[in-house]
């Protein structure tokens, strides 16, 4: 349910606070929300900042969020999910447009290009709001400028969860501004793998044992992922980033961090 339309509360007025500009609910665990951006945010596409809101006992309750929107945007957009008893995201799920929230302005993060040597197949694994520092840089245009072919997976339990992803890619391949900034035909290197592993879909299973029986390269009817050309960013539970260590230094690929770049990174910090 958006409910972008709905009048704005007032509210007191929180320190470093950004206003609700926009937010969308997709199921009863997700929703996305967009916020002002401060003027004297500089960060670089895939990095994370701490947000949050005012607790009961009046200290700033803050958690790690991945800025879903790219750099280049005029505002901030972040992909949570709701849990219930959550100090955090069981008040968070409530904000509306005018409401404000806190965004401490100092982002960090691995998932970006800097973190990565040069190849020419670029993979984002993700799973769940993990898609979220992914969802800015598919819409990052060094993304495209830098490899030949981009590949999304998004791996959820039902359907309904693949709806953030599955918008996010579809309007990337008809932005007029994107193309215009990197060139025509740009969307044809994004290819998108979504996957579900609860509720029946046209593709079912974990990401990580449909890499390891090889039915992602014949699905996409590529090769098998090579540390020559292939780079990969993983972002997930801790069991996904595990599990994809794992398999990728299995493939050959070494982790890189931005002060040593290599051939995949891993971003821990996020919340879902």
């Amino acid at each position: 349910m958006n409910i972008a339309d709905q009048p704005a509360k007032a509210v007191k007025t929180l320190p470093d606070a950004q206003v609700v500009t926009e937010v969308q609910h997709y199921t009863d665990r997700l929703f996305r929300f967009r916020v002002t951006r401060p003027q004297s945010l500089r960060f670089r596409s895939g990095e994370f900042v701490m947000i949050g809101l005012m607790g009961d006992n009046g200290k700033p309750l803050l958690r790690a969020y991945s800025i879903a929107s790219p750099a280049w945007d005029d505002e901030l957009e972040f992909y949570s999910i709701k849990v219930q008893d959550g100090p955090l995201t069981s008040k968070l799920q409530h904000i509306q447009v005018g409401d404000e929230v806190i965004l401490r302005p100092k982002p960090v993060g691995t998932l970006v290009h800097d973190a990565l040597l040069p190849g020419k197949r670029l993979w984002f694994f993700s799973t769940g709001t993990g898609i979220a520092p992914f969802a800015s840089l598919l819409r990052e245009p060094q993304t495209y400028q830098d490899y030949d072919e981009v590949i999304l997976t998004h791996t959820c339990r039902d359907v309904a969860e693949l709806k953030y992803g599955a918008d996010l890619v579809a309007a990337i391949r008809a932005d007029e501004m994107l193309a215009e900034l990197i060139g025509e035909g740009f969307a044809e290197k994004l290819r998108y793998y979504p996957t579900t592993t609860r509720e029946q879909s046209p593709k079912m299973g974990r990401i990580t044992d449909l890499l390891r029986d090889g039915t992602v390269f014949a699905d996409l009817g590529i090769d098998t992922i090579d540390a020559g050309h292939d780079r990969a960013m993983v972002c997930g539970s801790m069991g996904l980033n595990t599990d994809m260590k794992e398999i990728l230094e299995g493939f050959g690929l070494r982790e890189g961090a931005n002060s040593d770049p290599a051939e995949y990174v891993v971003e821990k910090a996020f919340v879902g």
